[in-house]
């Protein structure tokens, strides 16, 4: 494809739903903005700034059009020691940082790891996300005005009755505007947006961090930087797999991993924090018809239009109306579907979705829960392989001798069952083993088959290993020691 044409498709092909897409992600992204901000421990505008820098850069060198990226909760949750043992511009230095060991890990091409996390972890990952993205609602619904709960129910009515009438405006966009002169003209004492925190009056300015390029301080940002590189490239690539079902076409996870590295980078020069891909905000945008690049970049640069020259009609936009939005967000994420699934689907898959939303939730970390849930599958599957494993016999030469048949994998979860096989207190001549129906994977499967050929050896049988594959004979003429001289000994010593 050359350049005009994937222009044309990223930037030009939808542009009316970009342009409105954007705007009504723009809206949602500022009170998110201010809010990670105040996990995080630093001023609103540092959430703002990065929100607006890391969506104009990821337009351009994302790989993946249509998805939304910028500050996020699971990245400002990692910053919160390194801001109150260090300060802001060690802050900084880290999402500089940051962002090389991305594109380090884009260069190094790890985007192609995502094909190692099964749909399950996806669906628990996503279902995972809905409820956070829910639960972080509860404060603006509890213990606040009764006028609260009608504005909330009206904008959900609005979302979701809009579009039977037209489906020319986002139905969100809609909301948001309704609700806010509904609050302006009634004066309602509700939260809005301006009581989150003070939104910055001026543009962001080019800054190199302010701390000393020294070992130590490479030392005190490191740990913190690859935590960060690693939350915000899996949330970034379990993202764009998301998007990647809902809008069915593919993306560039390679090309991905490196633009959020180069937005990370500009972020932190620009006095932003470190962020990445957002599932809500991505969902916001593709439900709302946003599918190429301008989204992004009408979403970045509205925001900061917004903010800075358009601060006093922004700050009185209600909160009830952001809810709203977020809990259709919520809503539209979750896969409803995989609870039907939860009897249908092979008990493995539904405990490994089940797993990934339990660890999510309990401690607000997707990393963790991936990591959980990308092990269990793992589990999981190298048992299932493993109890594929066949080994039959058949007596030849009047008893003398014995043909030993292995089909399946050979590996080290099956190693043991591999050894356990075969009867060594039997009587024999010769021992035949036929492996032309298996694969030997690793050393461990090796040395399984040293054991069985040194001790059939070491009871007086001569032992020959026929039909080894190519990478299997590659694997045993590397590593085996039943072919060495000193063979019995080593069996001795092992």
């Amino acid at each position: 494809m050359n350049f005009k044409t994937s222009f044309s498709r990223d930037w030009l092909s939808n542009i009316r739903g970009d342009v409105l897409a954007g705007t009504v992600v723009a809206l949602a992204l500022i009170p998110e903005a201010i809010a990670f901000s105040i996990i995080a421990g630093v001023d609103p505008k540092v959430g703002l700034y990065a929100s607006f820098c890391i969506a104009v850069v990821i337009a351009f060198a994302g790989g993946r059009p249509g998805m939304i990226s910028a500050a996020t909760g699971a990245m400002a949750l990692v910053m919160v020691t390194l801001v109150k043992d260090h300060g802001l511009q060690y802050l900084l230095a880290a999402t500089v940082l940051t962002g090389l060991l991305q594109i380090v890990a884009g260069w190094l091409r790890l985007g192609v790891l995502m094909r190692f996390v099964s749909r399950s972890v996806i669906t628990g990952f996503v279902n995972a996300l809905a409820i956070l993205i829910f639960m972080a609602q509860l404060p603006e619904l509890i213990g606040v005005s009764w006028v609260v709960y009608p504005m909330v129910a009206a904008g959900l009515g609005i979302i979701y009755l809009f579009p039977l009438l037209t489906k020319a405006v986002p139905s969100p966009l809609v909301c948001i505007v309704v609700l806010t002169a509904v609050a302006m003209v009634l004066k309602l004492d509700i939260r809005t947006v301006g009581d989150m925190g003070q939104l910055p009056d001026s543009l962001p300015v080019f800054l190199l961090p302010e701390v000393p390029l020294n070992l130590e301080t490479l030392r005190i940002i490191l740990p913190y930087s690859l935590t960060l590189a690693v939350v915000g490239l899996l949330e970034s690539m379990m993202t764009a797999s998301i998007v990647d079902d809902l809008t069915d076409t593919p993306s560039n996870k390679n090309r991905e991993c490196a633009g959020q590295g180069i937005a990370n980078i500009a972020s932190g020069l620009l006095g932003g924090m470190a962020g990445c891909a957002m599932i809500g905000q991505s969902v916001i945008n593709v439900k709302s018809g946003g599918r190429g690049r301008l989204s992004a970049l009408v979403a970045g640069v509205f925001l900061l239009i917004l903010v800075v020259f358009l601060g006093h009609w922004v700050k009185q936009i209600p909160m009830a109306a952001l809810v709203a939005v977020m809990v259709m967000v919520s809503i539209g994420t979750f896969s409803w579907e995989s609870l039907k699934n939860l009897r249908k689907h092979p008990p493995s898959s539904s405990i490994v979705m089940v797993a990934t939303v339990a660890v999510v939730v309990a401690t607000h970390d997707l990393a963790k829960g991936v990591f959980v849930g990308v092990l269990l599958s793992g589990i999981f599957f190298a048992h299932k392989v493993a109890r594929v494993l066949h080994v039959a016999s058949e007596s030849t030469a009047g008893g003398d001798a014995r043909t030993y048949t292995v089909v399946g994998q050979v590996f080290f979860a099956s190693a043991g069952a591999f050894t356990s096989s075969f009867d060594f207190r039997e009587v024999l001549q010769r021992v035949r083993i036929d492996v032309s129906r298996a694969h030997f994977w690793d050393i461990t499967a090796v040395d399984a088959l040293d054991k069985v050929v040194m001790k059939f050896r070491r009871e007086g049988a001569g032992v020959e290993v026929i039909g080894l594959n190519e990478a299997s004979a590659t694997l045993v003429d590397r590593f085996a020691v039943h072919d060495k001289p000193d063979a019995i000994e080593r069996l001795m010593s092992h």
